[in-house]
């Protein structure tokens, strides 16, 4: 075997000596505090079994896609599904991918031209940022959830006037983006704020709902609609594989938007399309988003009872401010806070350090995700916990 370059050795020892090692971690059977599986679905016989049962009924057989979609892979359950997720978020069509980070690297790397421009909040997921690294338009970061930010950057944006190259030089055409719920620090924008800036300056909004699928709405349809905005986003971005519990992602739009990156989405055009049986569950799961609120019920009591909980025992500096399912208690130092997580962990609780690089220096965290079936003795005890390791 050729020796591993040592250049990439270095940056491995790099990583070593901040306490910033990545590495794969085996389950442990802990109480869990770290997934995405907000409403226990990934784990719920009754949709694995209602998802065999389907593919049985329908007389599907097959282990994979076979190709491409533009191929051979478009099978039936593709149009079933996606005309069940566009009704359900009111959107006029949904366009399946294979992976949230494959949706967002589709649609940023072709969507915006190169005489467009991509303004994007500061705190956005790596796959939006990878996706606008591969576009040709610009980009401009503005601060995170600071819409008086980015309308100055709107109103500098406004007031320029280049000397067009050519007689009839292409419309610029300016995309805001931003997510419903972040990722990392589980706060949300002020959608209502950001459609209006985009109505002033005639902008297109664009929005990452992963982590509000099945958490907001009164049946889980995100926060766009349950500020009944749907009809003012050019685009949202949808992930399957946080509370629906699956894999894959779709992108809500317009018939015109679903041709072109049917069209131009290198990550949609160029790969193997998911199996049916992962098409299914994704079905099933959204149905049983429309048939059951219990598990939405139970996940909006745990959020209010775990800020309560928070509340009474003086963390309200440490946390993030969130109303969502992810929780975050700033604790600066990738030592400090992987030394408080494996403390929490050996005491049989499954919450995660999120160290840098994954988020700046300075602002490591423990990230605490909350789920339908968390009982409020489990929230309250490891709360106790951490006040102990912290205070």
């Amino acid at each position: 075997m050729k020796l591993f370059p040592k250049a990439l050795t270095q940056k491995l020892q790099l990583r070593e000596a901040s306490n910033a090692l990545r590495k794969l971690p085996v389950s442990k059977g802990l109480i869990d505090f770290a997934s995405n599986d907000y409403l226990g679905f990934a784990h719920s016989e009754e949709i694995f079994n209602e998802t065999h049962e389907y593919l049985l009924q329908n007389n599907i057989k097959a282990n994979g896609a076979t190709g491409s979609r533009l191929i051979s892979g478009n099978h039936n359950l593709y149009p079933i599904t996606e005309d069940f997720i566009a009704n359900f978020h009111q959107s006029e069509t949904a366009l399946i991918f294979n992976s949230g980070y494959d949706a967002n690297v589709g649609f940023f790397s072709s969507v915006p031209q190169r005489s467009d421009i991509i303004l994007y909040d500061e705190l956005c997921h790596a796959s939006i940022r990878d996706g606008i690294t591969m576009s040709n338009a610009k980009s401009y970061k503005f601060q995170h959830n600071n819409p008086d930010d980015l309308e100055r950057i709107l109103l500098k944006l406004s007031t320029q006037n280049p000397i067009p190259k050519t007689q009839n030089p292409k419309p610029i055409i300016i995309y805001i983006v931003t997510e419903s719920v972040f990722s990392m620090d589980g706060d949300c924008p002020n959608l209502e704020e950001l459609v209006r800036l985009s109505e002033k300056y005639h902008c297109n909004l664009v929005v990452d709902e992963a982590h509000a699928l099945g958490v907001f709405g009164d049946f889980g349809h995100g926060l766009v609609q349950s500020f009944n905005l749907q009809d003012k986003v050019f685009a949202r971005i949808i992930t399957f594989g946080k509370a629906l519990g699956c894999h894959g992602a779709a992108i809500l739009g317009s018939v015109e938007l679903k041709s072109y990156l049917v069209n131009f989405a290198r990550s949609f055009i160029y790969t193997t399309g998911l199996s049916p049986h992962s098409v299914a569950t994704i079905l099933v799961a959204y149905q049983h988003l429309e048939s059951e609120k219990l598990a939405m019920q139970n996940l909006k009591r745990n959020i209010q009872f775990f800020n309560q909980e928070k509340m009474q025992l003086g963390f309200k500096p440490l946390f993030v401010y969130s109303k969502s399912a992810i929780q975050c208690a700033i604790i600066p130092g990738n030592k400090k806070v992987k030394s408080i997580a494996n403390k929490l962990q050996k005491k049989g609780f499954d919450v995660k350090a999120i160290l840098s690089p994954t988020v700046p220096e300075g602002q490591e965290r423990l990230r605490f995700c909350l789920h339908s079936f968390n009982s409020e003795k489990e929230i309250s005890n490891v709360l106790q916990l951490l006040s102990t390791f912290v205070f």
